[in-house]
């Protein structure tokens, strides 16, 4: 991105984690920043602590509410030109326990993590066209790479984000719109807290690390240590699994 202020940005799931710290960070930097968020409360707290930024109650999992977003946005923000998908869900269980419903888990997962990403995505491209200079940032994760099995279909709607964000960054190319796919390691968020959070990166580091990127036109993002992980992974995948999966040493995965 040339610049990196004086954009118009919307933030799913900014609210809190890596969304409020990226919202946080961008308005800093002289960007209007839009953040959405299912939860009210927390939303409104959201945007009391941020510079020049609107709160827009949604759930990007709904339909409807994501359709009256967007209209809102081509009335009232025009000038759009920067789309961060970060609202997501993870969810910690087991595939083989007898009560996992991992359909069902799955099926969230997807929607919101996988499914929702393309829809926004596919509504606001027109918007983002008409500018001079656009960028989407769809955040995925380092277990888009290698899964981690406390998350199984969390990494697998990781894992068909960044097959999905390879392919529209090639599709665009030869236009004025940027795809970046941010991955963070773990992080010490809400998100996380199941799956031993606390002893993750602060989300400013992985806000930090994108803003970065825009500077540096960097459209693979590896986080912190998704970076050392995505390097063992090249070079030997069962070791890298063993890594991600420390106490399933015994899982045999094949190069």
């Amino acid at each position: 991105m040339k610049n990196t202020n004086q954009n118009t940005v919307l933030i799913t799931g900014g609210s809190a984690g890596i969304g409020f710290e990226i919202a946080k960070l961008l308005s800093e930097k002289g960007n209007h920043v839009i953040i959405t968020g299912r939860d009210k409360e927390r939303l409104k707290k959201a945007a009391a602590q941020l510079k020049v930024v609107t709160p827009i109650n949604c759930d990007v999992s709904k339909e409807k509410d994501v359709y009256l977003l967007v209209k809102r946005l081509r009335d009232e923000f025009p000038a759009l030109n920067m789309v961060i998908n970060n609202a997501g869900v993870a969810l910690v269980y087991n595939l083989v326990d007898e009560e996992a419903n991992a359909f069902s888990k799955a099926k969230d997962e997807m929607l919101t993590n996988y499914f929702s990403v393309i829809r926004l995505n596919e509504l606001l491209l027109p918007q983002l066209k008409k500018q001079k200079e656009a960028a989407i940032v769809n955040t995925s994760s380092v277990v888009a790479f290698v899964p981690g099995i406390s998350l199984p279909t969390y990494a697998a709607s990781k894992a068909a984000l960044h097959s999905y964000t390879q392919s529209l960054r090639l599709s665009l190319e030869d236009t004025n719109i940027k795809v970046f796919e941010l991955m963070p390691p773990l992080v010490n968020t809400e998100l996380s807290k199941d799956i031993g959070g606390a002893n993750g990166i602060h989300p400013s580091q992985v806000a930090q690390e994108l803003f970065d990127a825009f500077e540096k036109d960097k459209y693979e993002i590896h986080v912190g240590n998704t970076a050392n992980m995505y390097e063992l992974f090249r070079s030997s995948p069962s070791e890298a699994f063993k890594r991600m999966n420390p106490k399933k040493e015994q899982v045999q995965v094949t190069n």
